[in-house]
């Protein structure tokens, strides 16, 4: 089989002219009945590595995913395309099961989507016997292996597949996985020389920013602020965490909800779907929060602490910007995290790995080099220039001499006999009154006070770019008292000068940023954002009405696309990405409608849009209107009107001309032209033919003529 069959389908089904990369190798391979390990980032297209072999081939294909609140918005995608899929969990009751069943049997399902649960259960597999299996595909499949960060019992079963349906290619796609995790993953299913293929990671349409945890909620209002009606996520660490941020959120007028494992089932499911169909834009959440979430339009993610690990941080970001427009993401740091991450790993049995894990996290937020830098090469990917969306890279920061500062820091350290936490380091920097450091006499060793002209947000800043630097070092199994290394002597006793980064540089240059963003758009931006909001708002109508979400129906990058080029015919709509057969039949007319509703009242409001006009006359003759009339309405001749609608037929508009020229003179223009050659000079051909056939009959029989 070749690609030619596929790529058909990927513009019949999904509206797309051409393979991501990589696709084609995935799809080539699959074809080629080879298992697969696919690691591929959130958002960069895994499961259309499957979907397309699975409707250009003969059989069924099985799709084992974790997610049981995601597969029935998988299969109302594929539905809403035109591809028939269904799946089998705990959600339907026997009738409907025994529907799906029949449907799988006489072969009018092309996938099927599974939890490994229902996988697993009695008497399932041979049901699969009965049916022409052509591809398992397993998602998620970091979650089969125990050095995987979601590590799912259940999945170390799945080697039974290869064993039952030794024949079917099998499929293993994850978006996070090291390289002890794939090895792991083959390893667990069995795979026979799988083919792996290691997609990009680097996701250059989402931006990276990590911030100080201080004044979060300030930080986190300003921040939606200026993504106003945008859907966000906010990951935090605990449940009374989201809790608190919703009401506080709440309390300043925006609207959000939590998410955590201490709700029911049913408020969950509530508060996901309502996420999901942009009745809410904003949730507050732990990380149990969005491996169900197959939205694409959300714009921004906030970590309001710090992930426990680079490949959680990375899923969890990749849940902004799925259709690949520009989105933002923002983390908080501070000391407190690593404290509280501490001590969770000092629970588990896997310490070493896990420390580990999150001592590379930790660099990544106290970095000052290009950030996607940092994070692709966790990953083994090198990023040869920075990547100018991170805020290392906007906001280059300005270093000095801080040698006299670190000095100070580790005096105070060593004087303080290397006993206590950063806190009291600061306090004592900063010669507090507190009565605890008057009792142990604190006050009186030399460093008392003698960093009294810094904040204290500016020393912990500081010191922890010195605990980077190695210069400090924490005893997290002591209380996370702050120890000298060997290092620190060498600044204290031999001059070794230590460059620090100038926080407040990269304050101002934050404000400056925001300034800009905040100014007055231009007129034309004006004018396309406003038509993007019209097409959202009929898209959110439609969604309500089929009972799915909005991203089904279309992506914001396909309105975004439609607001920039304004297609107003079937020929230019069915040109716009994500714009597929079944999609153009039913919503195409409604959405050029709109479109054709929105250029009329622009034109009719007094605003200028290029090119628009011809459009506004077909917005009235599509409505009825007479030629007299629309020359009436908008103040135009009955000729400037006719020569529209020749214009538009030349676009490739459908327009019934018989009204305005019959077949007999059509035929008479179609003769002059050929038999002069001329196509551009009217009045010739008026003259030619006796000034018995108009000017404008004779533009719609050019019209059609330059159309064929």
């Amino acid at each position: 089989m070749n690609l030619d069959l596929a790529k058909k389908a990927l513009k019949k089904y999904f509206g797309y002219e051409e393979f991501r990369p990589m696709q084609d190798k995935i799809i080539q391979a699959i074809y080629q009945k080879k298992d697969c390990v696919v690691l591929m980032p959130t958002g960069g297209g895994k499961s259309m590595c499957f979907q397309i072999p699975a409707v250009t081939s003969e059989g069924l294909c099985v799709v084992v995913s974790p997610l049981i609140s995601l597969m029935k918005d998988q299969v109302d995608g594929l539905l809403t395309n035109g591809i028939p899929a269904a799946y089998m969990n705990s959600t339907l009751t026997g009738a409907d099961q025994l529907t799906v069943e029949n449907e799988i049997l006489n072969g009018k399902t092309k996938l099927l989507y599974v939890s490994p649960e229902r996988l697993l259960s009695s008497g399932f597999f041979s049901f699969l016997k009965q049916a022409n299996i052509s591809l398992i595909a397993i998602d998620e499949a970091h979650c089969i292996s125990q050095w995987g960060h979601d590590f799912r019992p259940e999945y170390t079963k799945l080697k039974l597949l290869k064993q039952h349906f030794n024949h079917v290619p099998i499929v293993a796609l994850t978006a996070t996985a090291d390289k002890i995790t794939r090895k792991d993953i083959i390893n667990q299913l069995e795979l026979k020389n799988p083919e792996t293929f290691l997609a990009s990671f680097d996701r250059p349409n989402l931006s990276l920013k990590v911030s100080p945890g201080k004044n979060r909620l300030q930080q986190i209002k300003d921040f939606i602020d200026l993504r106003s009606g945008e859907s966000g996520i906010i990951y935090c660490l605990s449940r009374k965490n989201t809790e608190d941020l919703v009401q506080k959120l709440q309390v300043s007028g925006i609207q959000a909800a939590a998410y955590h494992a201490g709700m029911s089932s049913e408020e969950r499911s509530k508060t996901q779907e309502e996420f999901v169909n942009d009745s809410i834009s904003i949730i507050c959440a732990t990380v149990a929060f969005g491996m169900g979430i197959d939205k694409s339009n959300v714009r921004w993610i906030i970590h309001y602490s710090l992930p426990k690990n680079m490949e959680a941080f990375y899923q969890q970001i990749g849940r902004a910007g799925r259709d690949g427009l520009p989105s933002d993401t923002l983390l908080f740091y501070s000391f407190g995290d690593i404290i509280i991450l501490r001590k969770f790993i000092e629970e588990s049995n896997q310490k070493e790995l896990l420390e580990a894990k999150l001592k590379r996290m930790q660099q990544y937020a106290e970095s000052y080099i290009c950030r996607r830098k940092i994070l692709l090469s966790y990953f083994n990917e090198h990023l040869a220039e920075d990547c100018g969306n991170c805020d290392v890279c906007k906001n280059p920061p300005e270093q000095f001499d801080g040698t006299v500062i670190v000095q100070k820091a580790l005096s105070a350290i060593s004087r303080l006999n290397q006993r206590v936490g950063m806190t009291m380091v600061i306090d004592v920097l900063r010669g507090s009154g507190r009565k605890d450091i008057i009792q142990r006499n604190y006050h009186k060793i030399k460093t008392y006070g003698a960093g009294a002209n810094l904040s204290n947000s500016e020393w912990q800043q500081f010191i922890l770019q010195m605990i980077n630097m190695g210069f400090i070092e924490v005893a997290y199994d002591d209380f996370n008292i702050l120890k000298l290394t060997p290092e620190s002597k060498e600044v204290l006793y031999n001059g070794k000068k230590v460059d620090l980064v100038r926080l407040s540089a990269i304050k101002k240059k934050d404000e400056a940023k925001k300034s800009v963003r905040t100014k007055k758009k231009r007129k034309h931006e004006i004018v396309r954002d406003e038509l993007f909001e019209v097409l959202r708002q009929l898209r959110r109508n439609l969604a309500r009405e089929k009972g799915v979400p909005p991203y089904l129906v279309f992506t914001d990058a396909t309105l975004s696309e439609m607001s920039r080029l304004r297609p107003t015919n079937e020929a230019d709509m069915s040109e716009i990405s994500g714009v597929g057969q079944k999609k153009l039949e039913q919503f195409g007319e409604i959405f050029i409608n709109e479109i054709l509703k929105f250029i009329k009242d622009k034109s009719t409001s007094g605003a200028k849009i290029s090119g628009t006009t011809t459009k506004v006359t077909l917005y009235y003759f599509n409505q009825g209107k007479s030629i007299e009339e629309i020359g009436k309405e908008r103040g135009l001749n009955e000729d400037t009107i006719h020569s529209h609608l020749a214009s538009l037929i030349e676009e490739g508009e459908k327009i019934d001309v018989s009204k305005f020229i019959t077949p007999v003179e059509y035929q008479q223009v179609k003769h002059a032209v050929s038999a002069t050659g001329n196509r551009d000079r009217l009045k010739d051909l008026y003259e030619d033919l006796n000034e018995e056939i108009s000017y404008s009959k004779i533009r719609y029989a050019l019209a059609m003529m330059n159309k064929a």
